[in-house]
Formats: structure tokens, C-alpha cells, sequence
């Protein structure tokens, strides 16, 4: 990227690398593409550099679709808890069974779940209370 010829006092010249390049490796990849356009930029050739390829696209963490038909465990067990109330406490076991934290985004649907749940248990528990007395 960056070499640049040093002249040393007796006449010769070395070629240099700079410490950036030595240790690219260890360089943020958007830092690697801003260091190639800056290179384009001062080397005066005003053409425009390749800065990444669409070939190399980079999927991200979250780029695969959710389980349970894209919506996620949380928000399958809440919408078929209506019709299967057990499937909510099967969300709240795994909601404070930290099951999230594998995907973040199951966090709503299983907390949804799980007010649910507590919902459905508190209206059970008024039911058979009100029948005793």
C-alpha cells in the first residue's frame, strides 16, 4: 500500500514499508478499504479504486432467518398459545433460561410469552377460586 523509497546519506535508496502495512492483519477491515482510497486519493491518479468486491460479501450474525417460519421461537409460542396455553410457560422456561442470548431478537417474543403465561395462571387461579366459594 503505502512503500515509499528512503535515501540514505551515502547515496543509496532502500525501499520502506510503512507500520501500517507490516500489520494489516490487525487493521479494522473499513480501515483497510479507507487506507486504499486515501493511497488513490494522494497518489494524485484521480481514478476510482475497487474498494470491495461483491463477491466478498461478509453475512452478518443475525443474516439468517429466525427459527419457526422467520418469527422466532417467542412470538410462534405466544401466537399458538392461544390455542395451547403450555406453549407460553414453555417460552417462559426458556426466556429465564437466557435462551436469547443466542439471538437477541428472540428476546420480545419470549417475554411476551411469558406475560402471557402469568396472565393466563392468574385468570386459572381466579377461575377456581371464585368456583370454591
Amino acid at each position: 500500500m503505502g512503500e515509499t523509497v528512503k535515501e540514505r546519506g551515502d547515496g543509496s535508496a532502500e525501499l520502506v514499508k510503512s507500520m501500517a502495512d507490516k500489520h494489516v492483519g490487525l487493521v479494522r477491515p473499513a480501515a483497510k478499504y479507507y487506507s486504499a482510497i486515501k493511497d488513490a486519493m494522494v497518489s494524485g491518479k484521480g481514478r476510482y479504486t475497487l474498494v470491495k468486491d461483491v463477491d466478498e460479501v461478509e453475512n452478518g450474525v443475525y443474516d439468517k432467518p429466525l427459527p419457526c417460519f422467520g418469527c422466532g421461537v417467542g412470538w410462534f409460542s405466544f401466537l399458538l398459545g392461544f390455542v395451547l396455553p403450555f406453549l407460553w410457560y414453555y417460552a417462559t422456561f426458556l426466556y429465564f433460561g437466557n435462551y436469547y442470548r443466542k439471538d437477541p431478537r428472540e428476546r420480545a417474543g419470549l417475554a411476551a410469552s411469558a406475560i402471557a403465561a402469568m396472565g393466563f395462571s392468574l385468570m386459572l387461579l381466579v377461575i377456581v377460586v371464585f368456583r370454591w366459594f
